[in-house]
């Protein structure tokens, strides 16, 4: 289904979010620059477009590969030494601790309906960031890949979300920076939005009856 052939717009029982790049900014190059460091003539941008192109990237996302066998494997492959103390701190690094929605939104939007986060992530990054932000005490449900084994696009990710939720594709928003992944949200039926910034988000949440602040 094409990103013009949109789910009717209604207001939501349930709001999901993606995270990175939507509530919590991220800064890949603060991550990678130590890595780049160690190997010669490779910036940080370089070194995690290798990273995602690694052929077990989709293991490590989808939970099939625990943090100790990743850091083995990723050191393995760019030939760096790190230990695995110092390398969970680097890859901590990539998620910038400034949020880019407000706590207080989640707040004003959870009197109105529920809310969930569904992230393509790790256990390592999944961890810190439980334990970092707040802001996520306002989403009972939290759908990480890794715990799932899936990732986005797959129809399965996005199935576990409205399951968890208790609602039907047609209850549902979501939200995700990625056109790709808000593509596969309407191919189930998912009304969604591509998020570029928090005001044209304003605007999306109030076309479908939902406060923004």
């Amino acid at each position: 289904m094409k990103l013009d052939s949109k789910p009717q717009i209604r207001k939501p029982k349930a709001v999901i979010f993606d995270i990175g790049r939507v509530i919590v900014r991220l800064q890949p190059e603060a991550a990678f620059a130590p890595l780049a460091t160690s190997i010669s003539n490779r910036s940080a941008e370089t070194v995690w477009t290798l990273i995602q192109r690694d052929a077990r990237w989709n293991d490590w996302q989808e939970g099939r590969m625990n943090p100790r066998e990743w850091h083995r494997h990723l050191t393995q492959q760019l030939e760096i030494s790190l230990e695995f103390e110092q390398f969970c701190a680097c890859w901590n690094m990539a998620l910038h601790p400034e949020t880019i929605l407000s706590e207080r939104l989640f707040g004003m939007l959870a009197e109105h309906c529920k809310l969930a986060v569904l992230s393509n992530t790790d256990p390592i990054h999944s961890e810190w960031m439980e334990a970092k932000f707040p802001f996520l005490t306002h989403f009972p449900v939290r759908i990480y890949s890794w715990r799932v084994g899936a990732s986005k696009p797959s129809a399965k990710i996005y199935r576990v979300a409205l399951n968890s939720l208790g609602v039907e594709a047609g209850e549902a928003f979501y939200v995700d920076d990625i056109p790709e992944f808000v593509e596969a949200a309407h191919g189930i039926g998912i009304d969604a939005c591509i998020f570029k910034n928090p005001k044209d988000f304003a605007d999306e949440l109030r076309l479908r009856g939902l406060p923004y602040s």
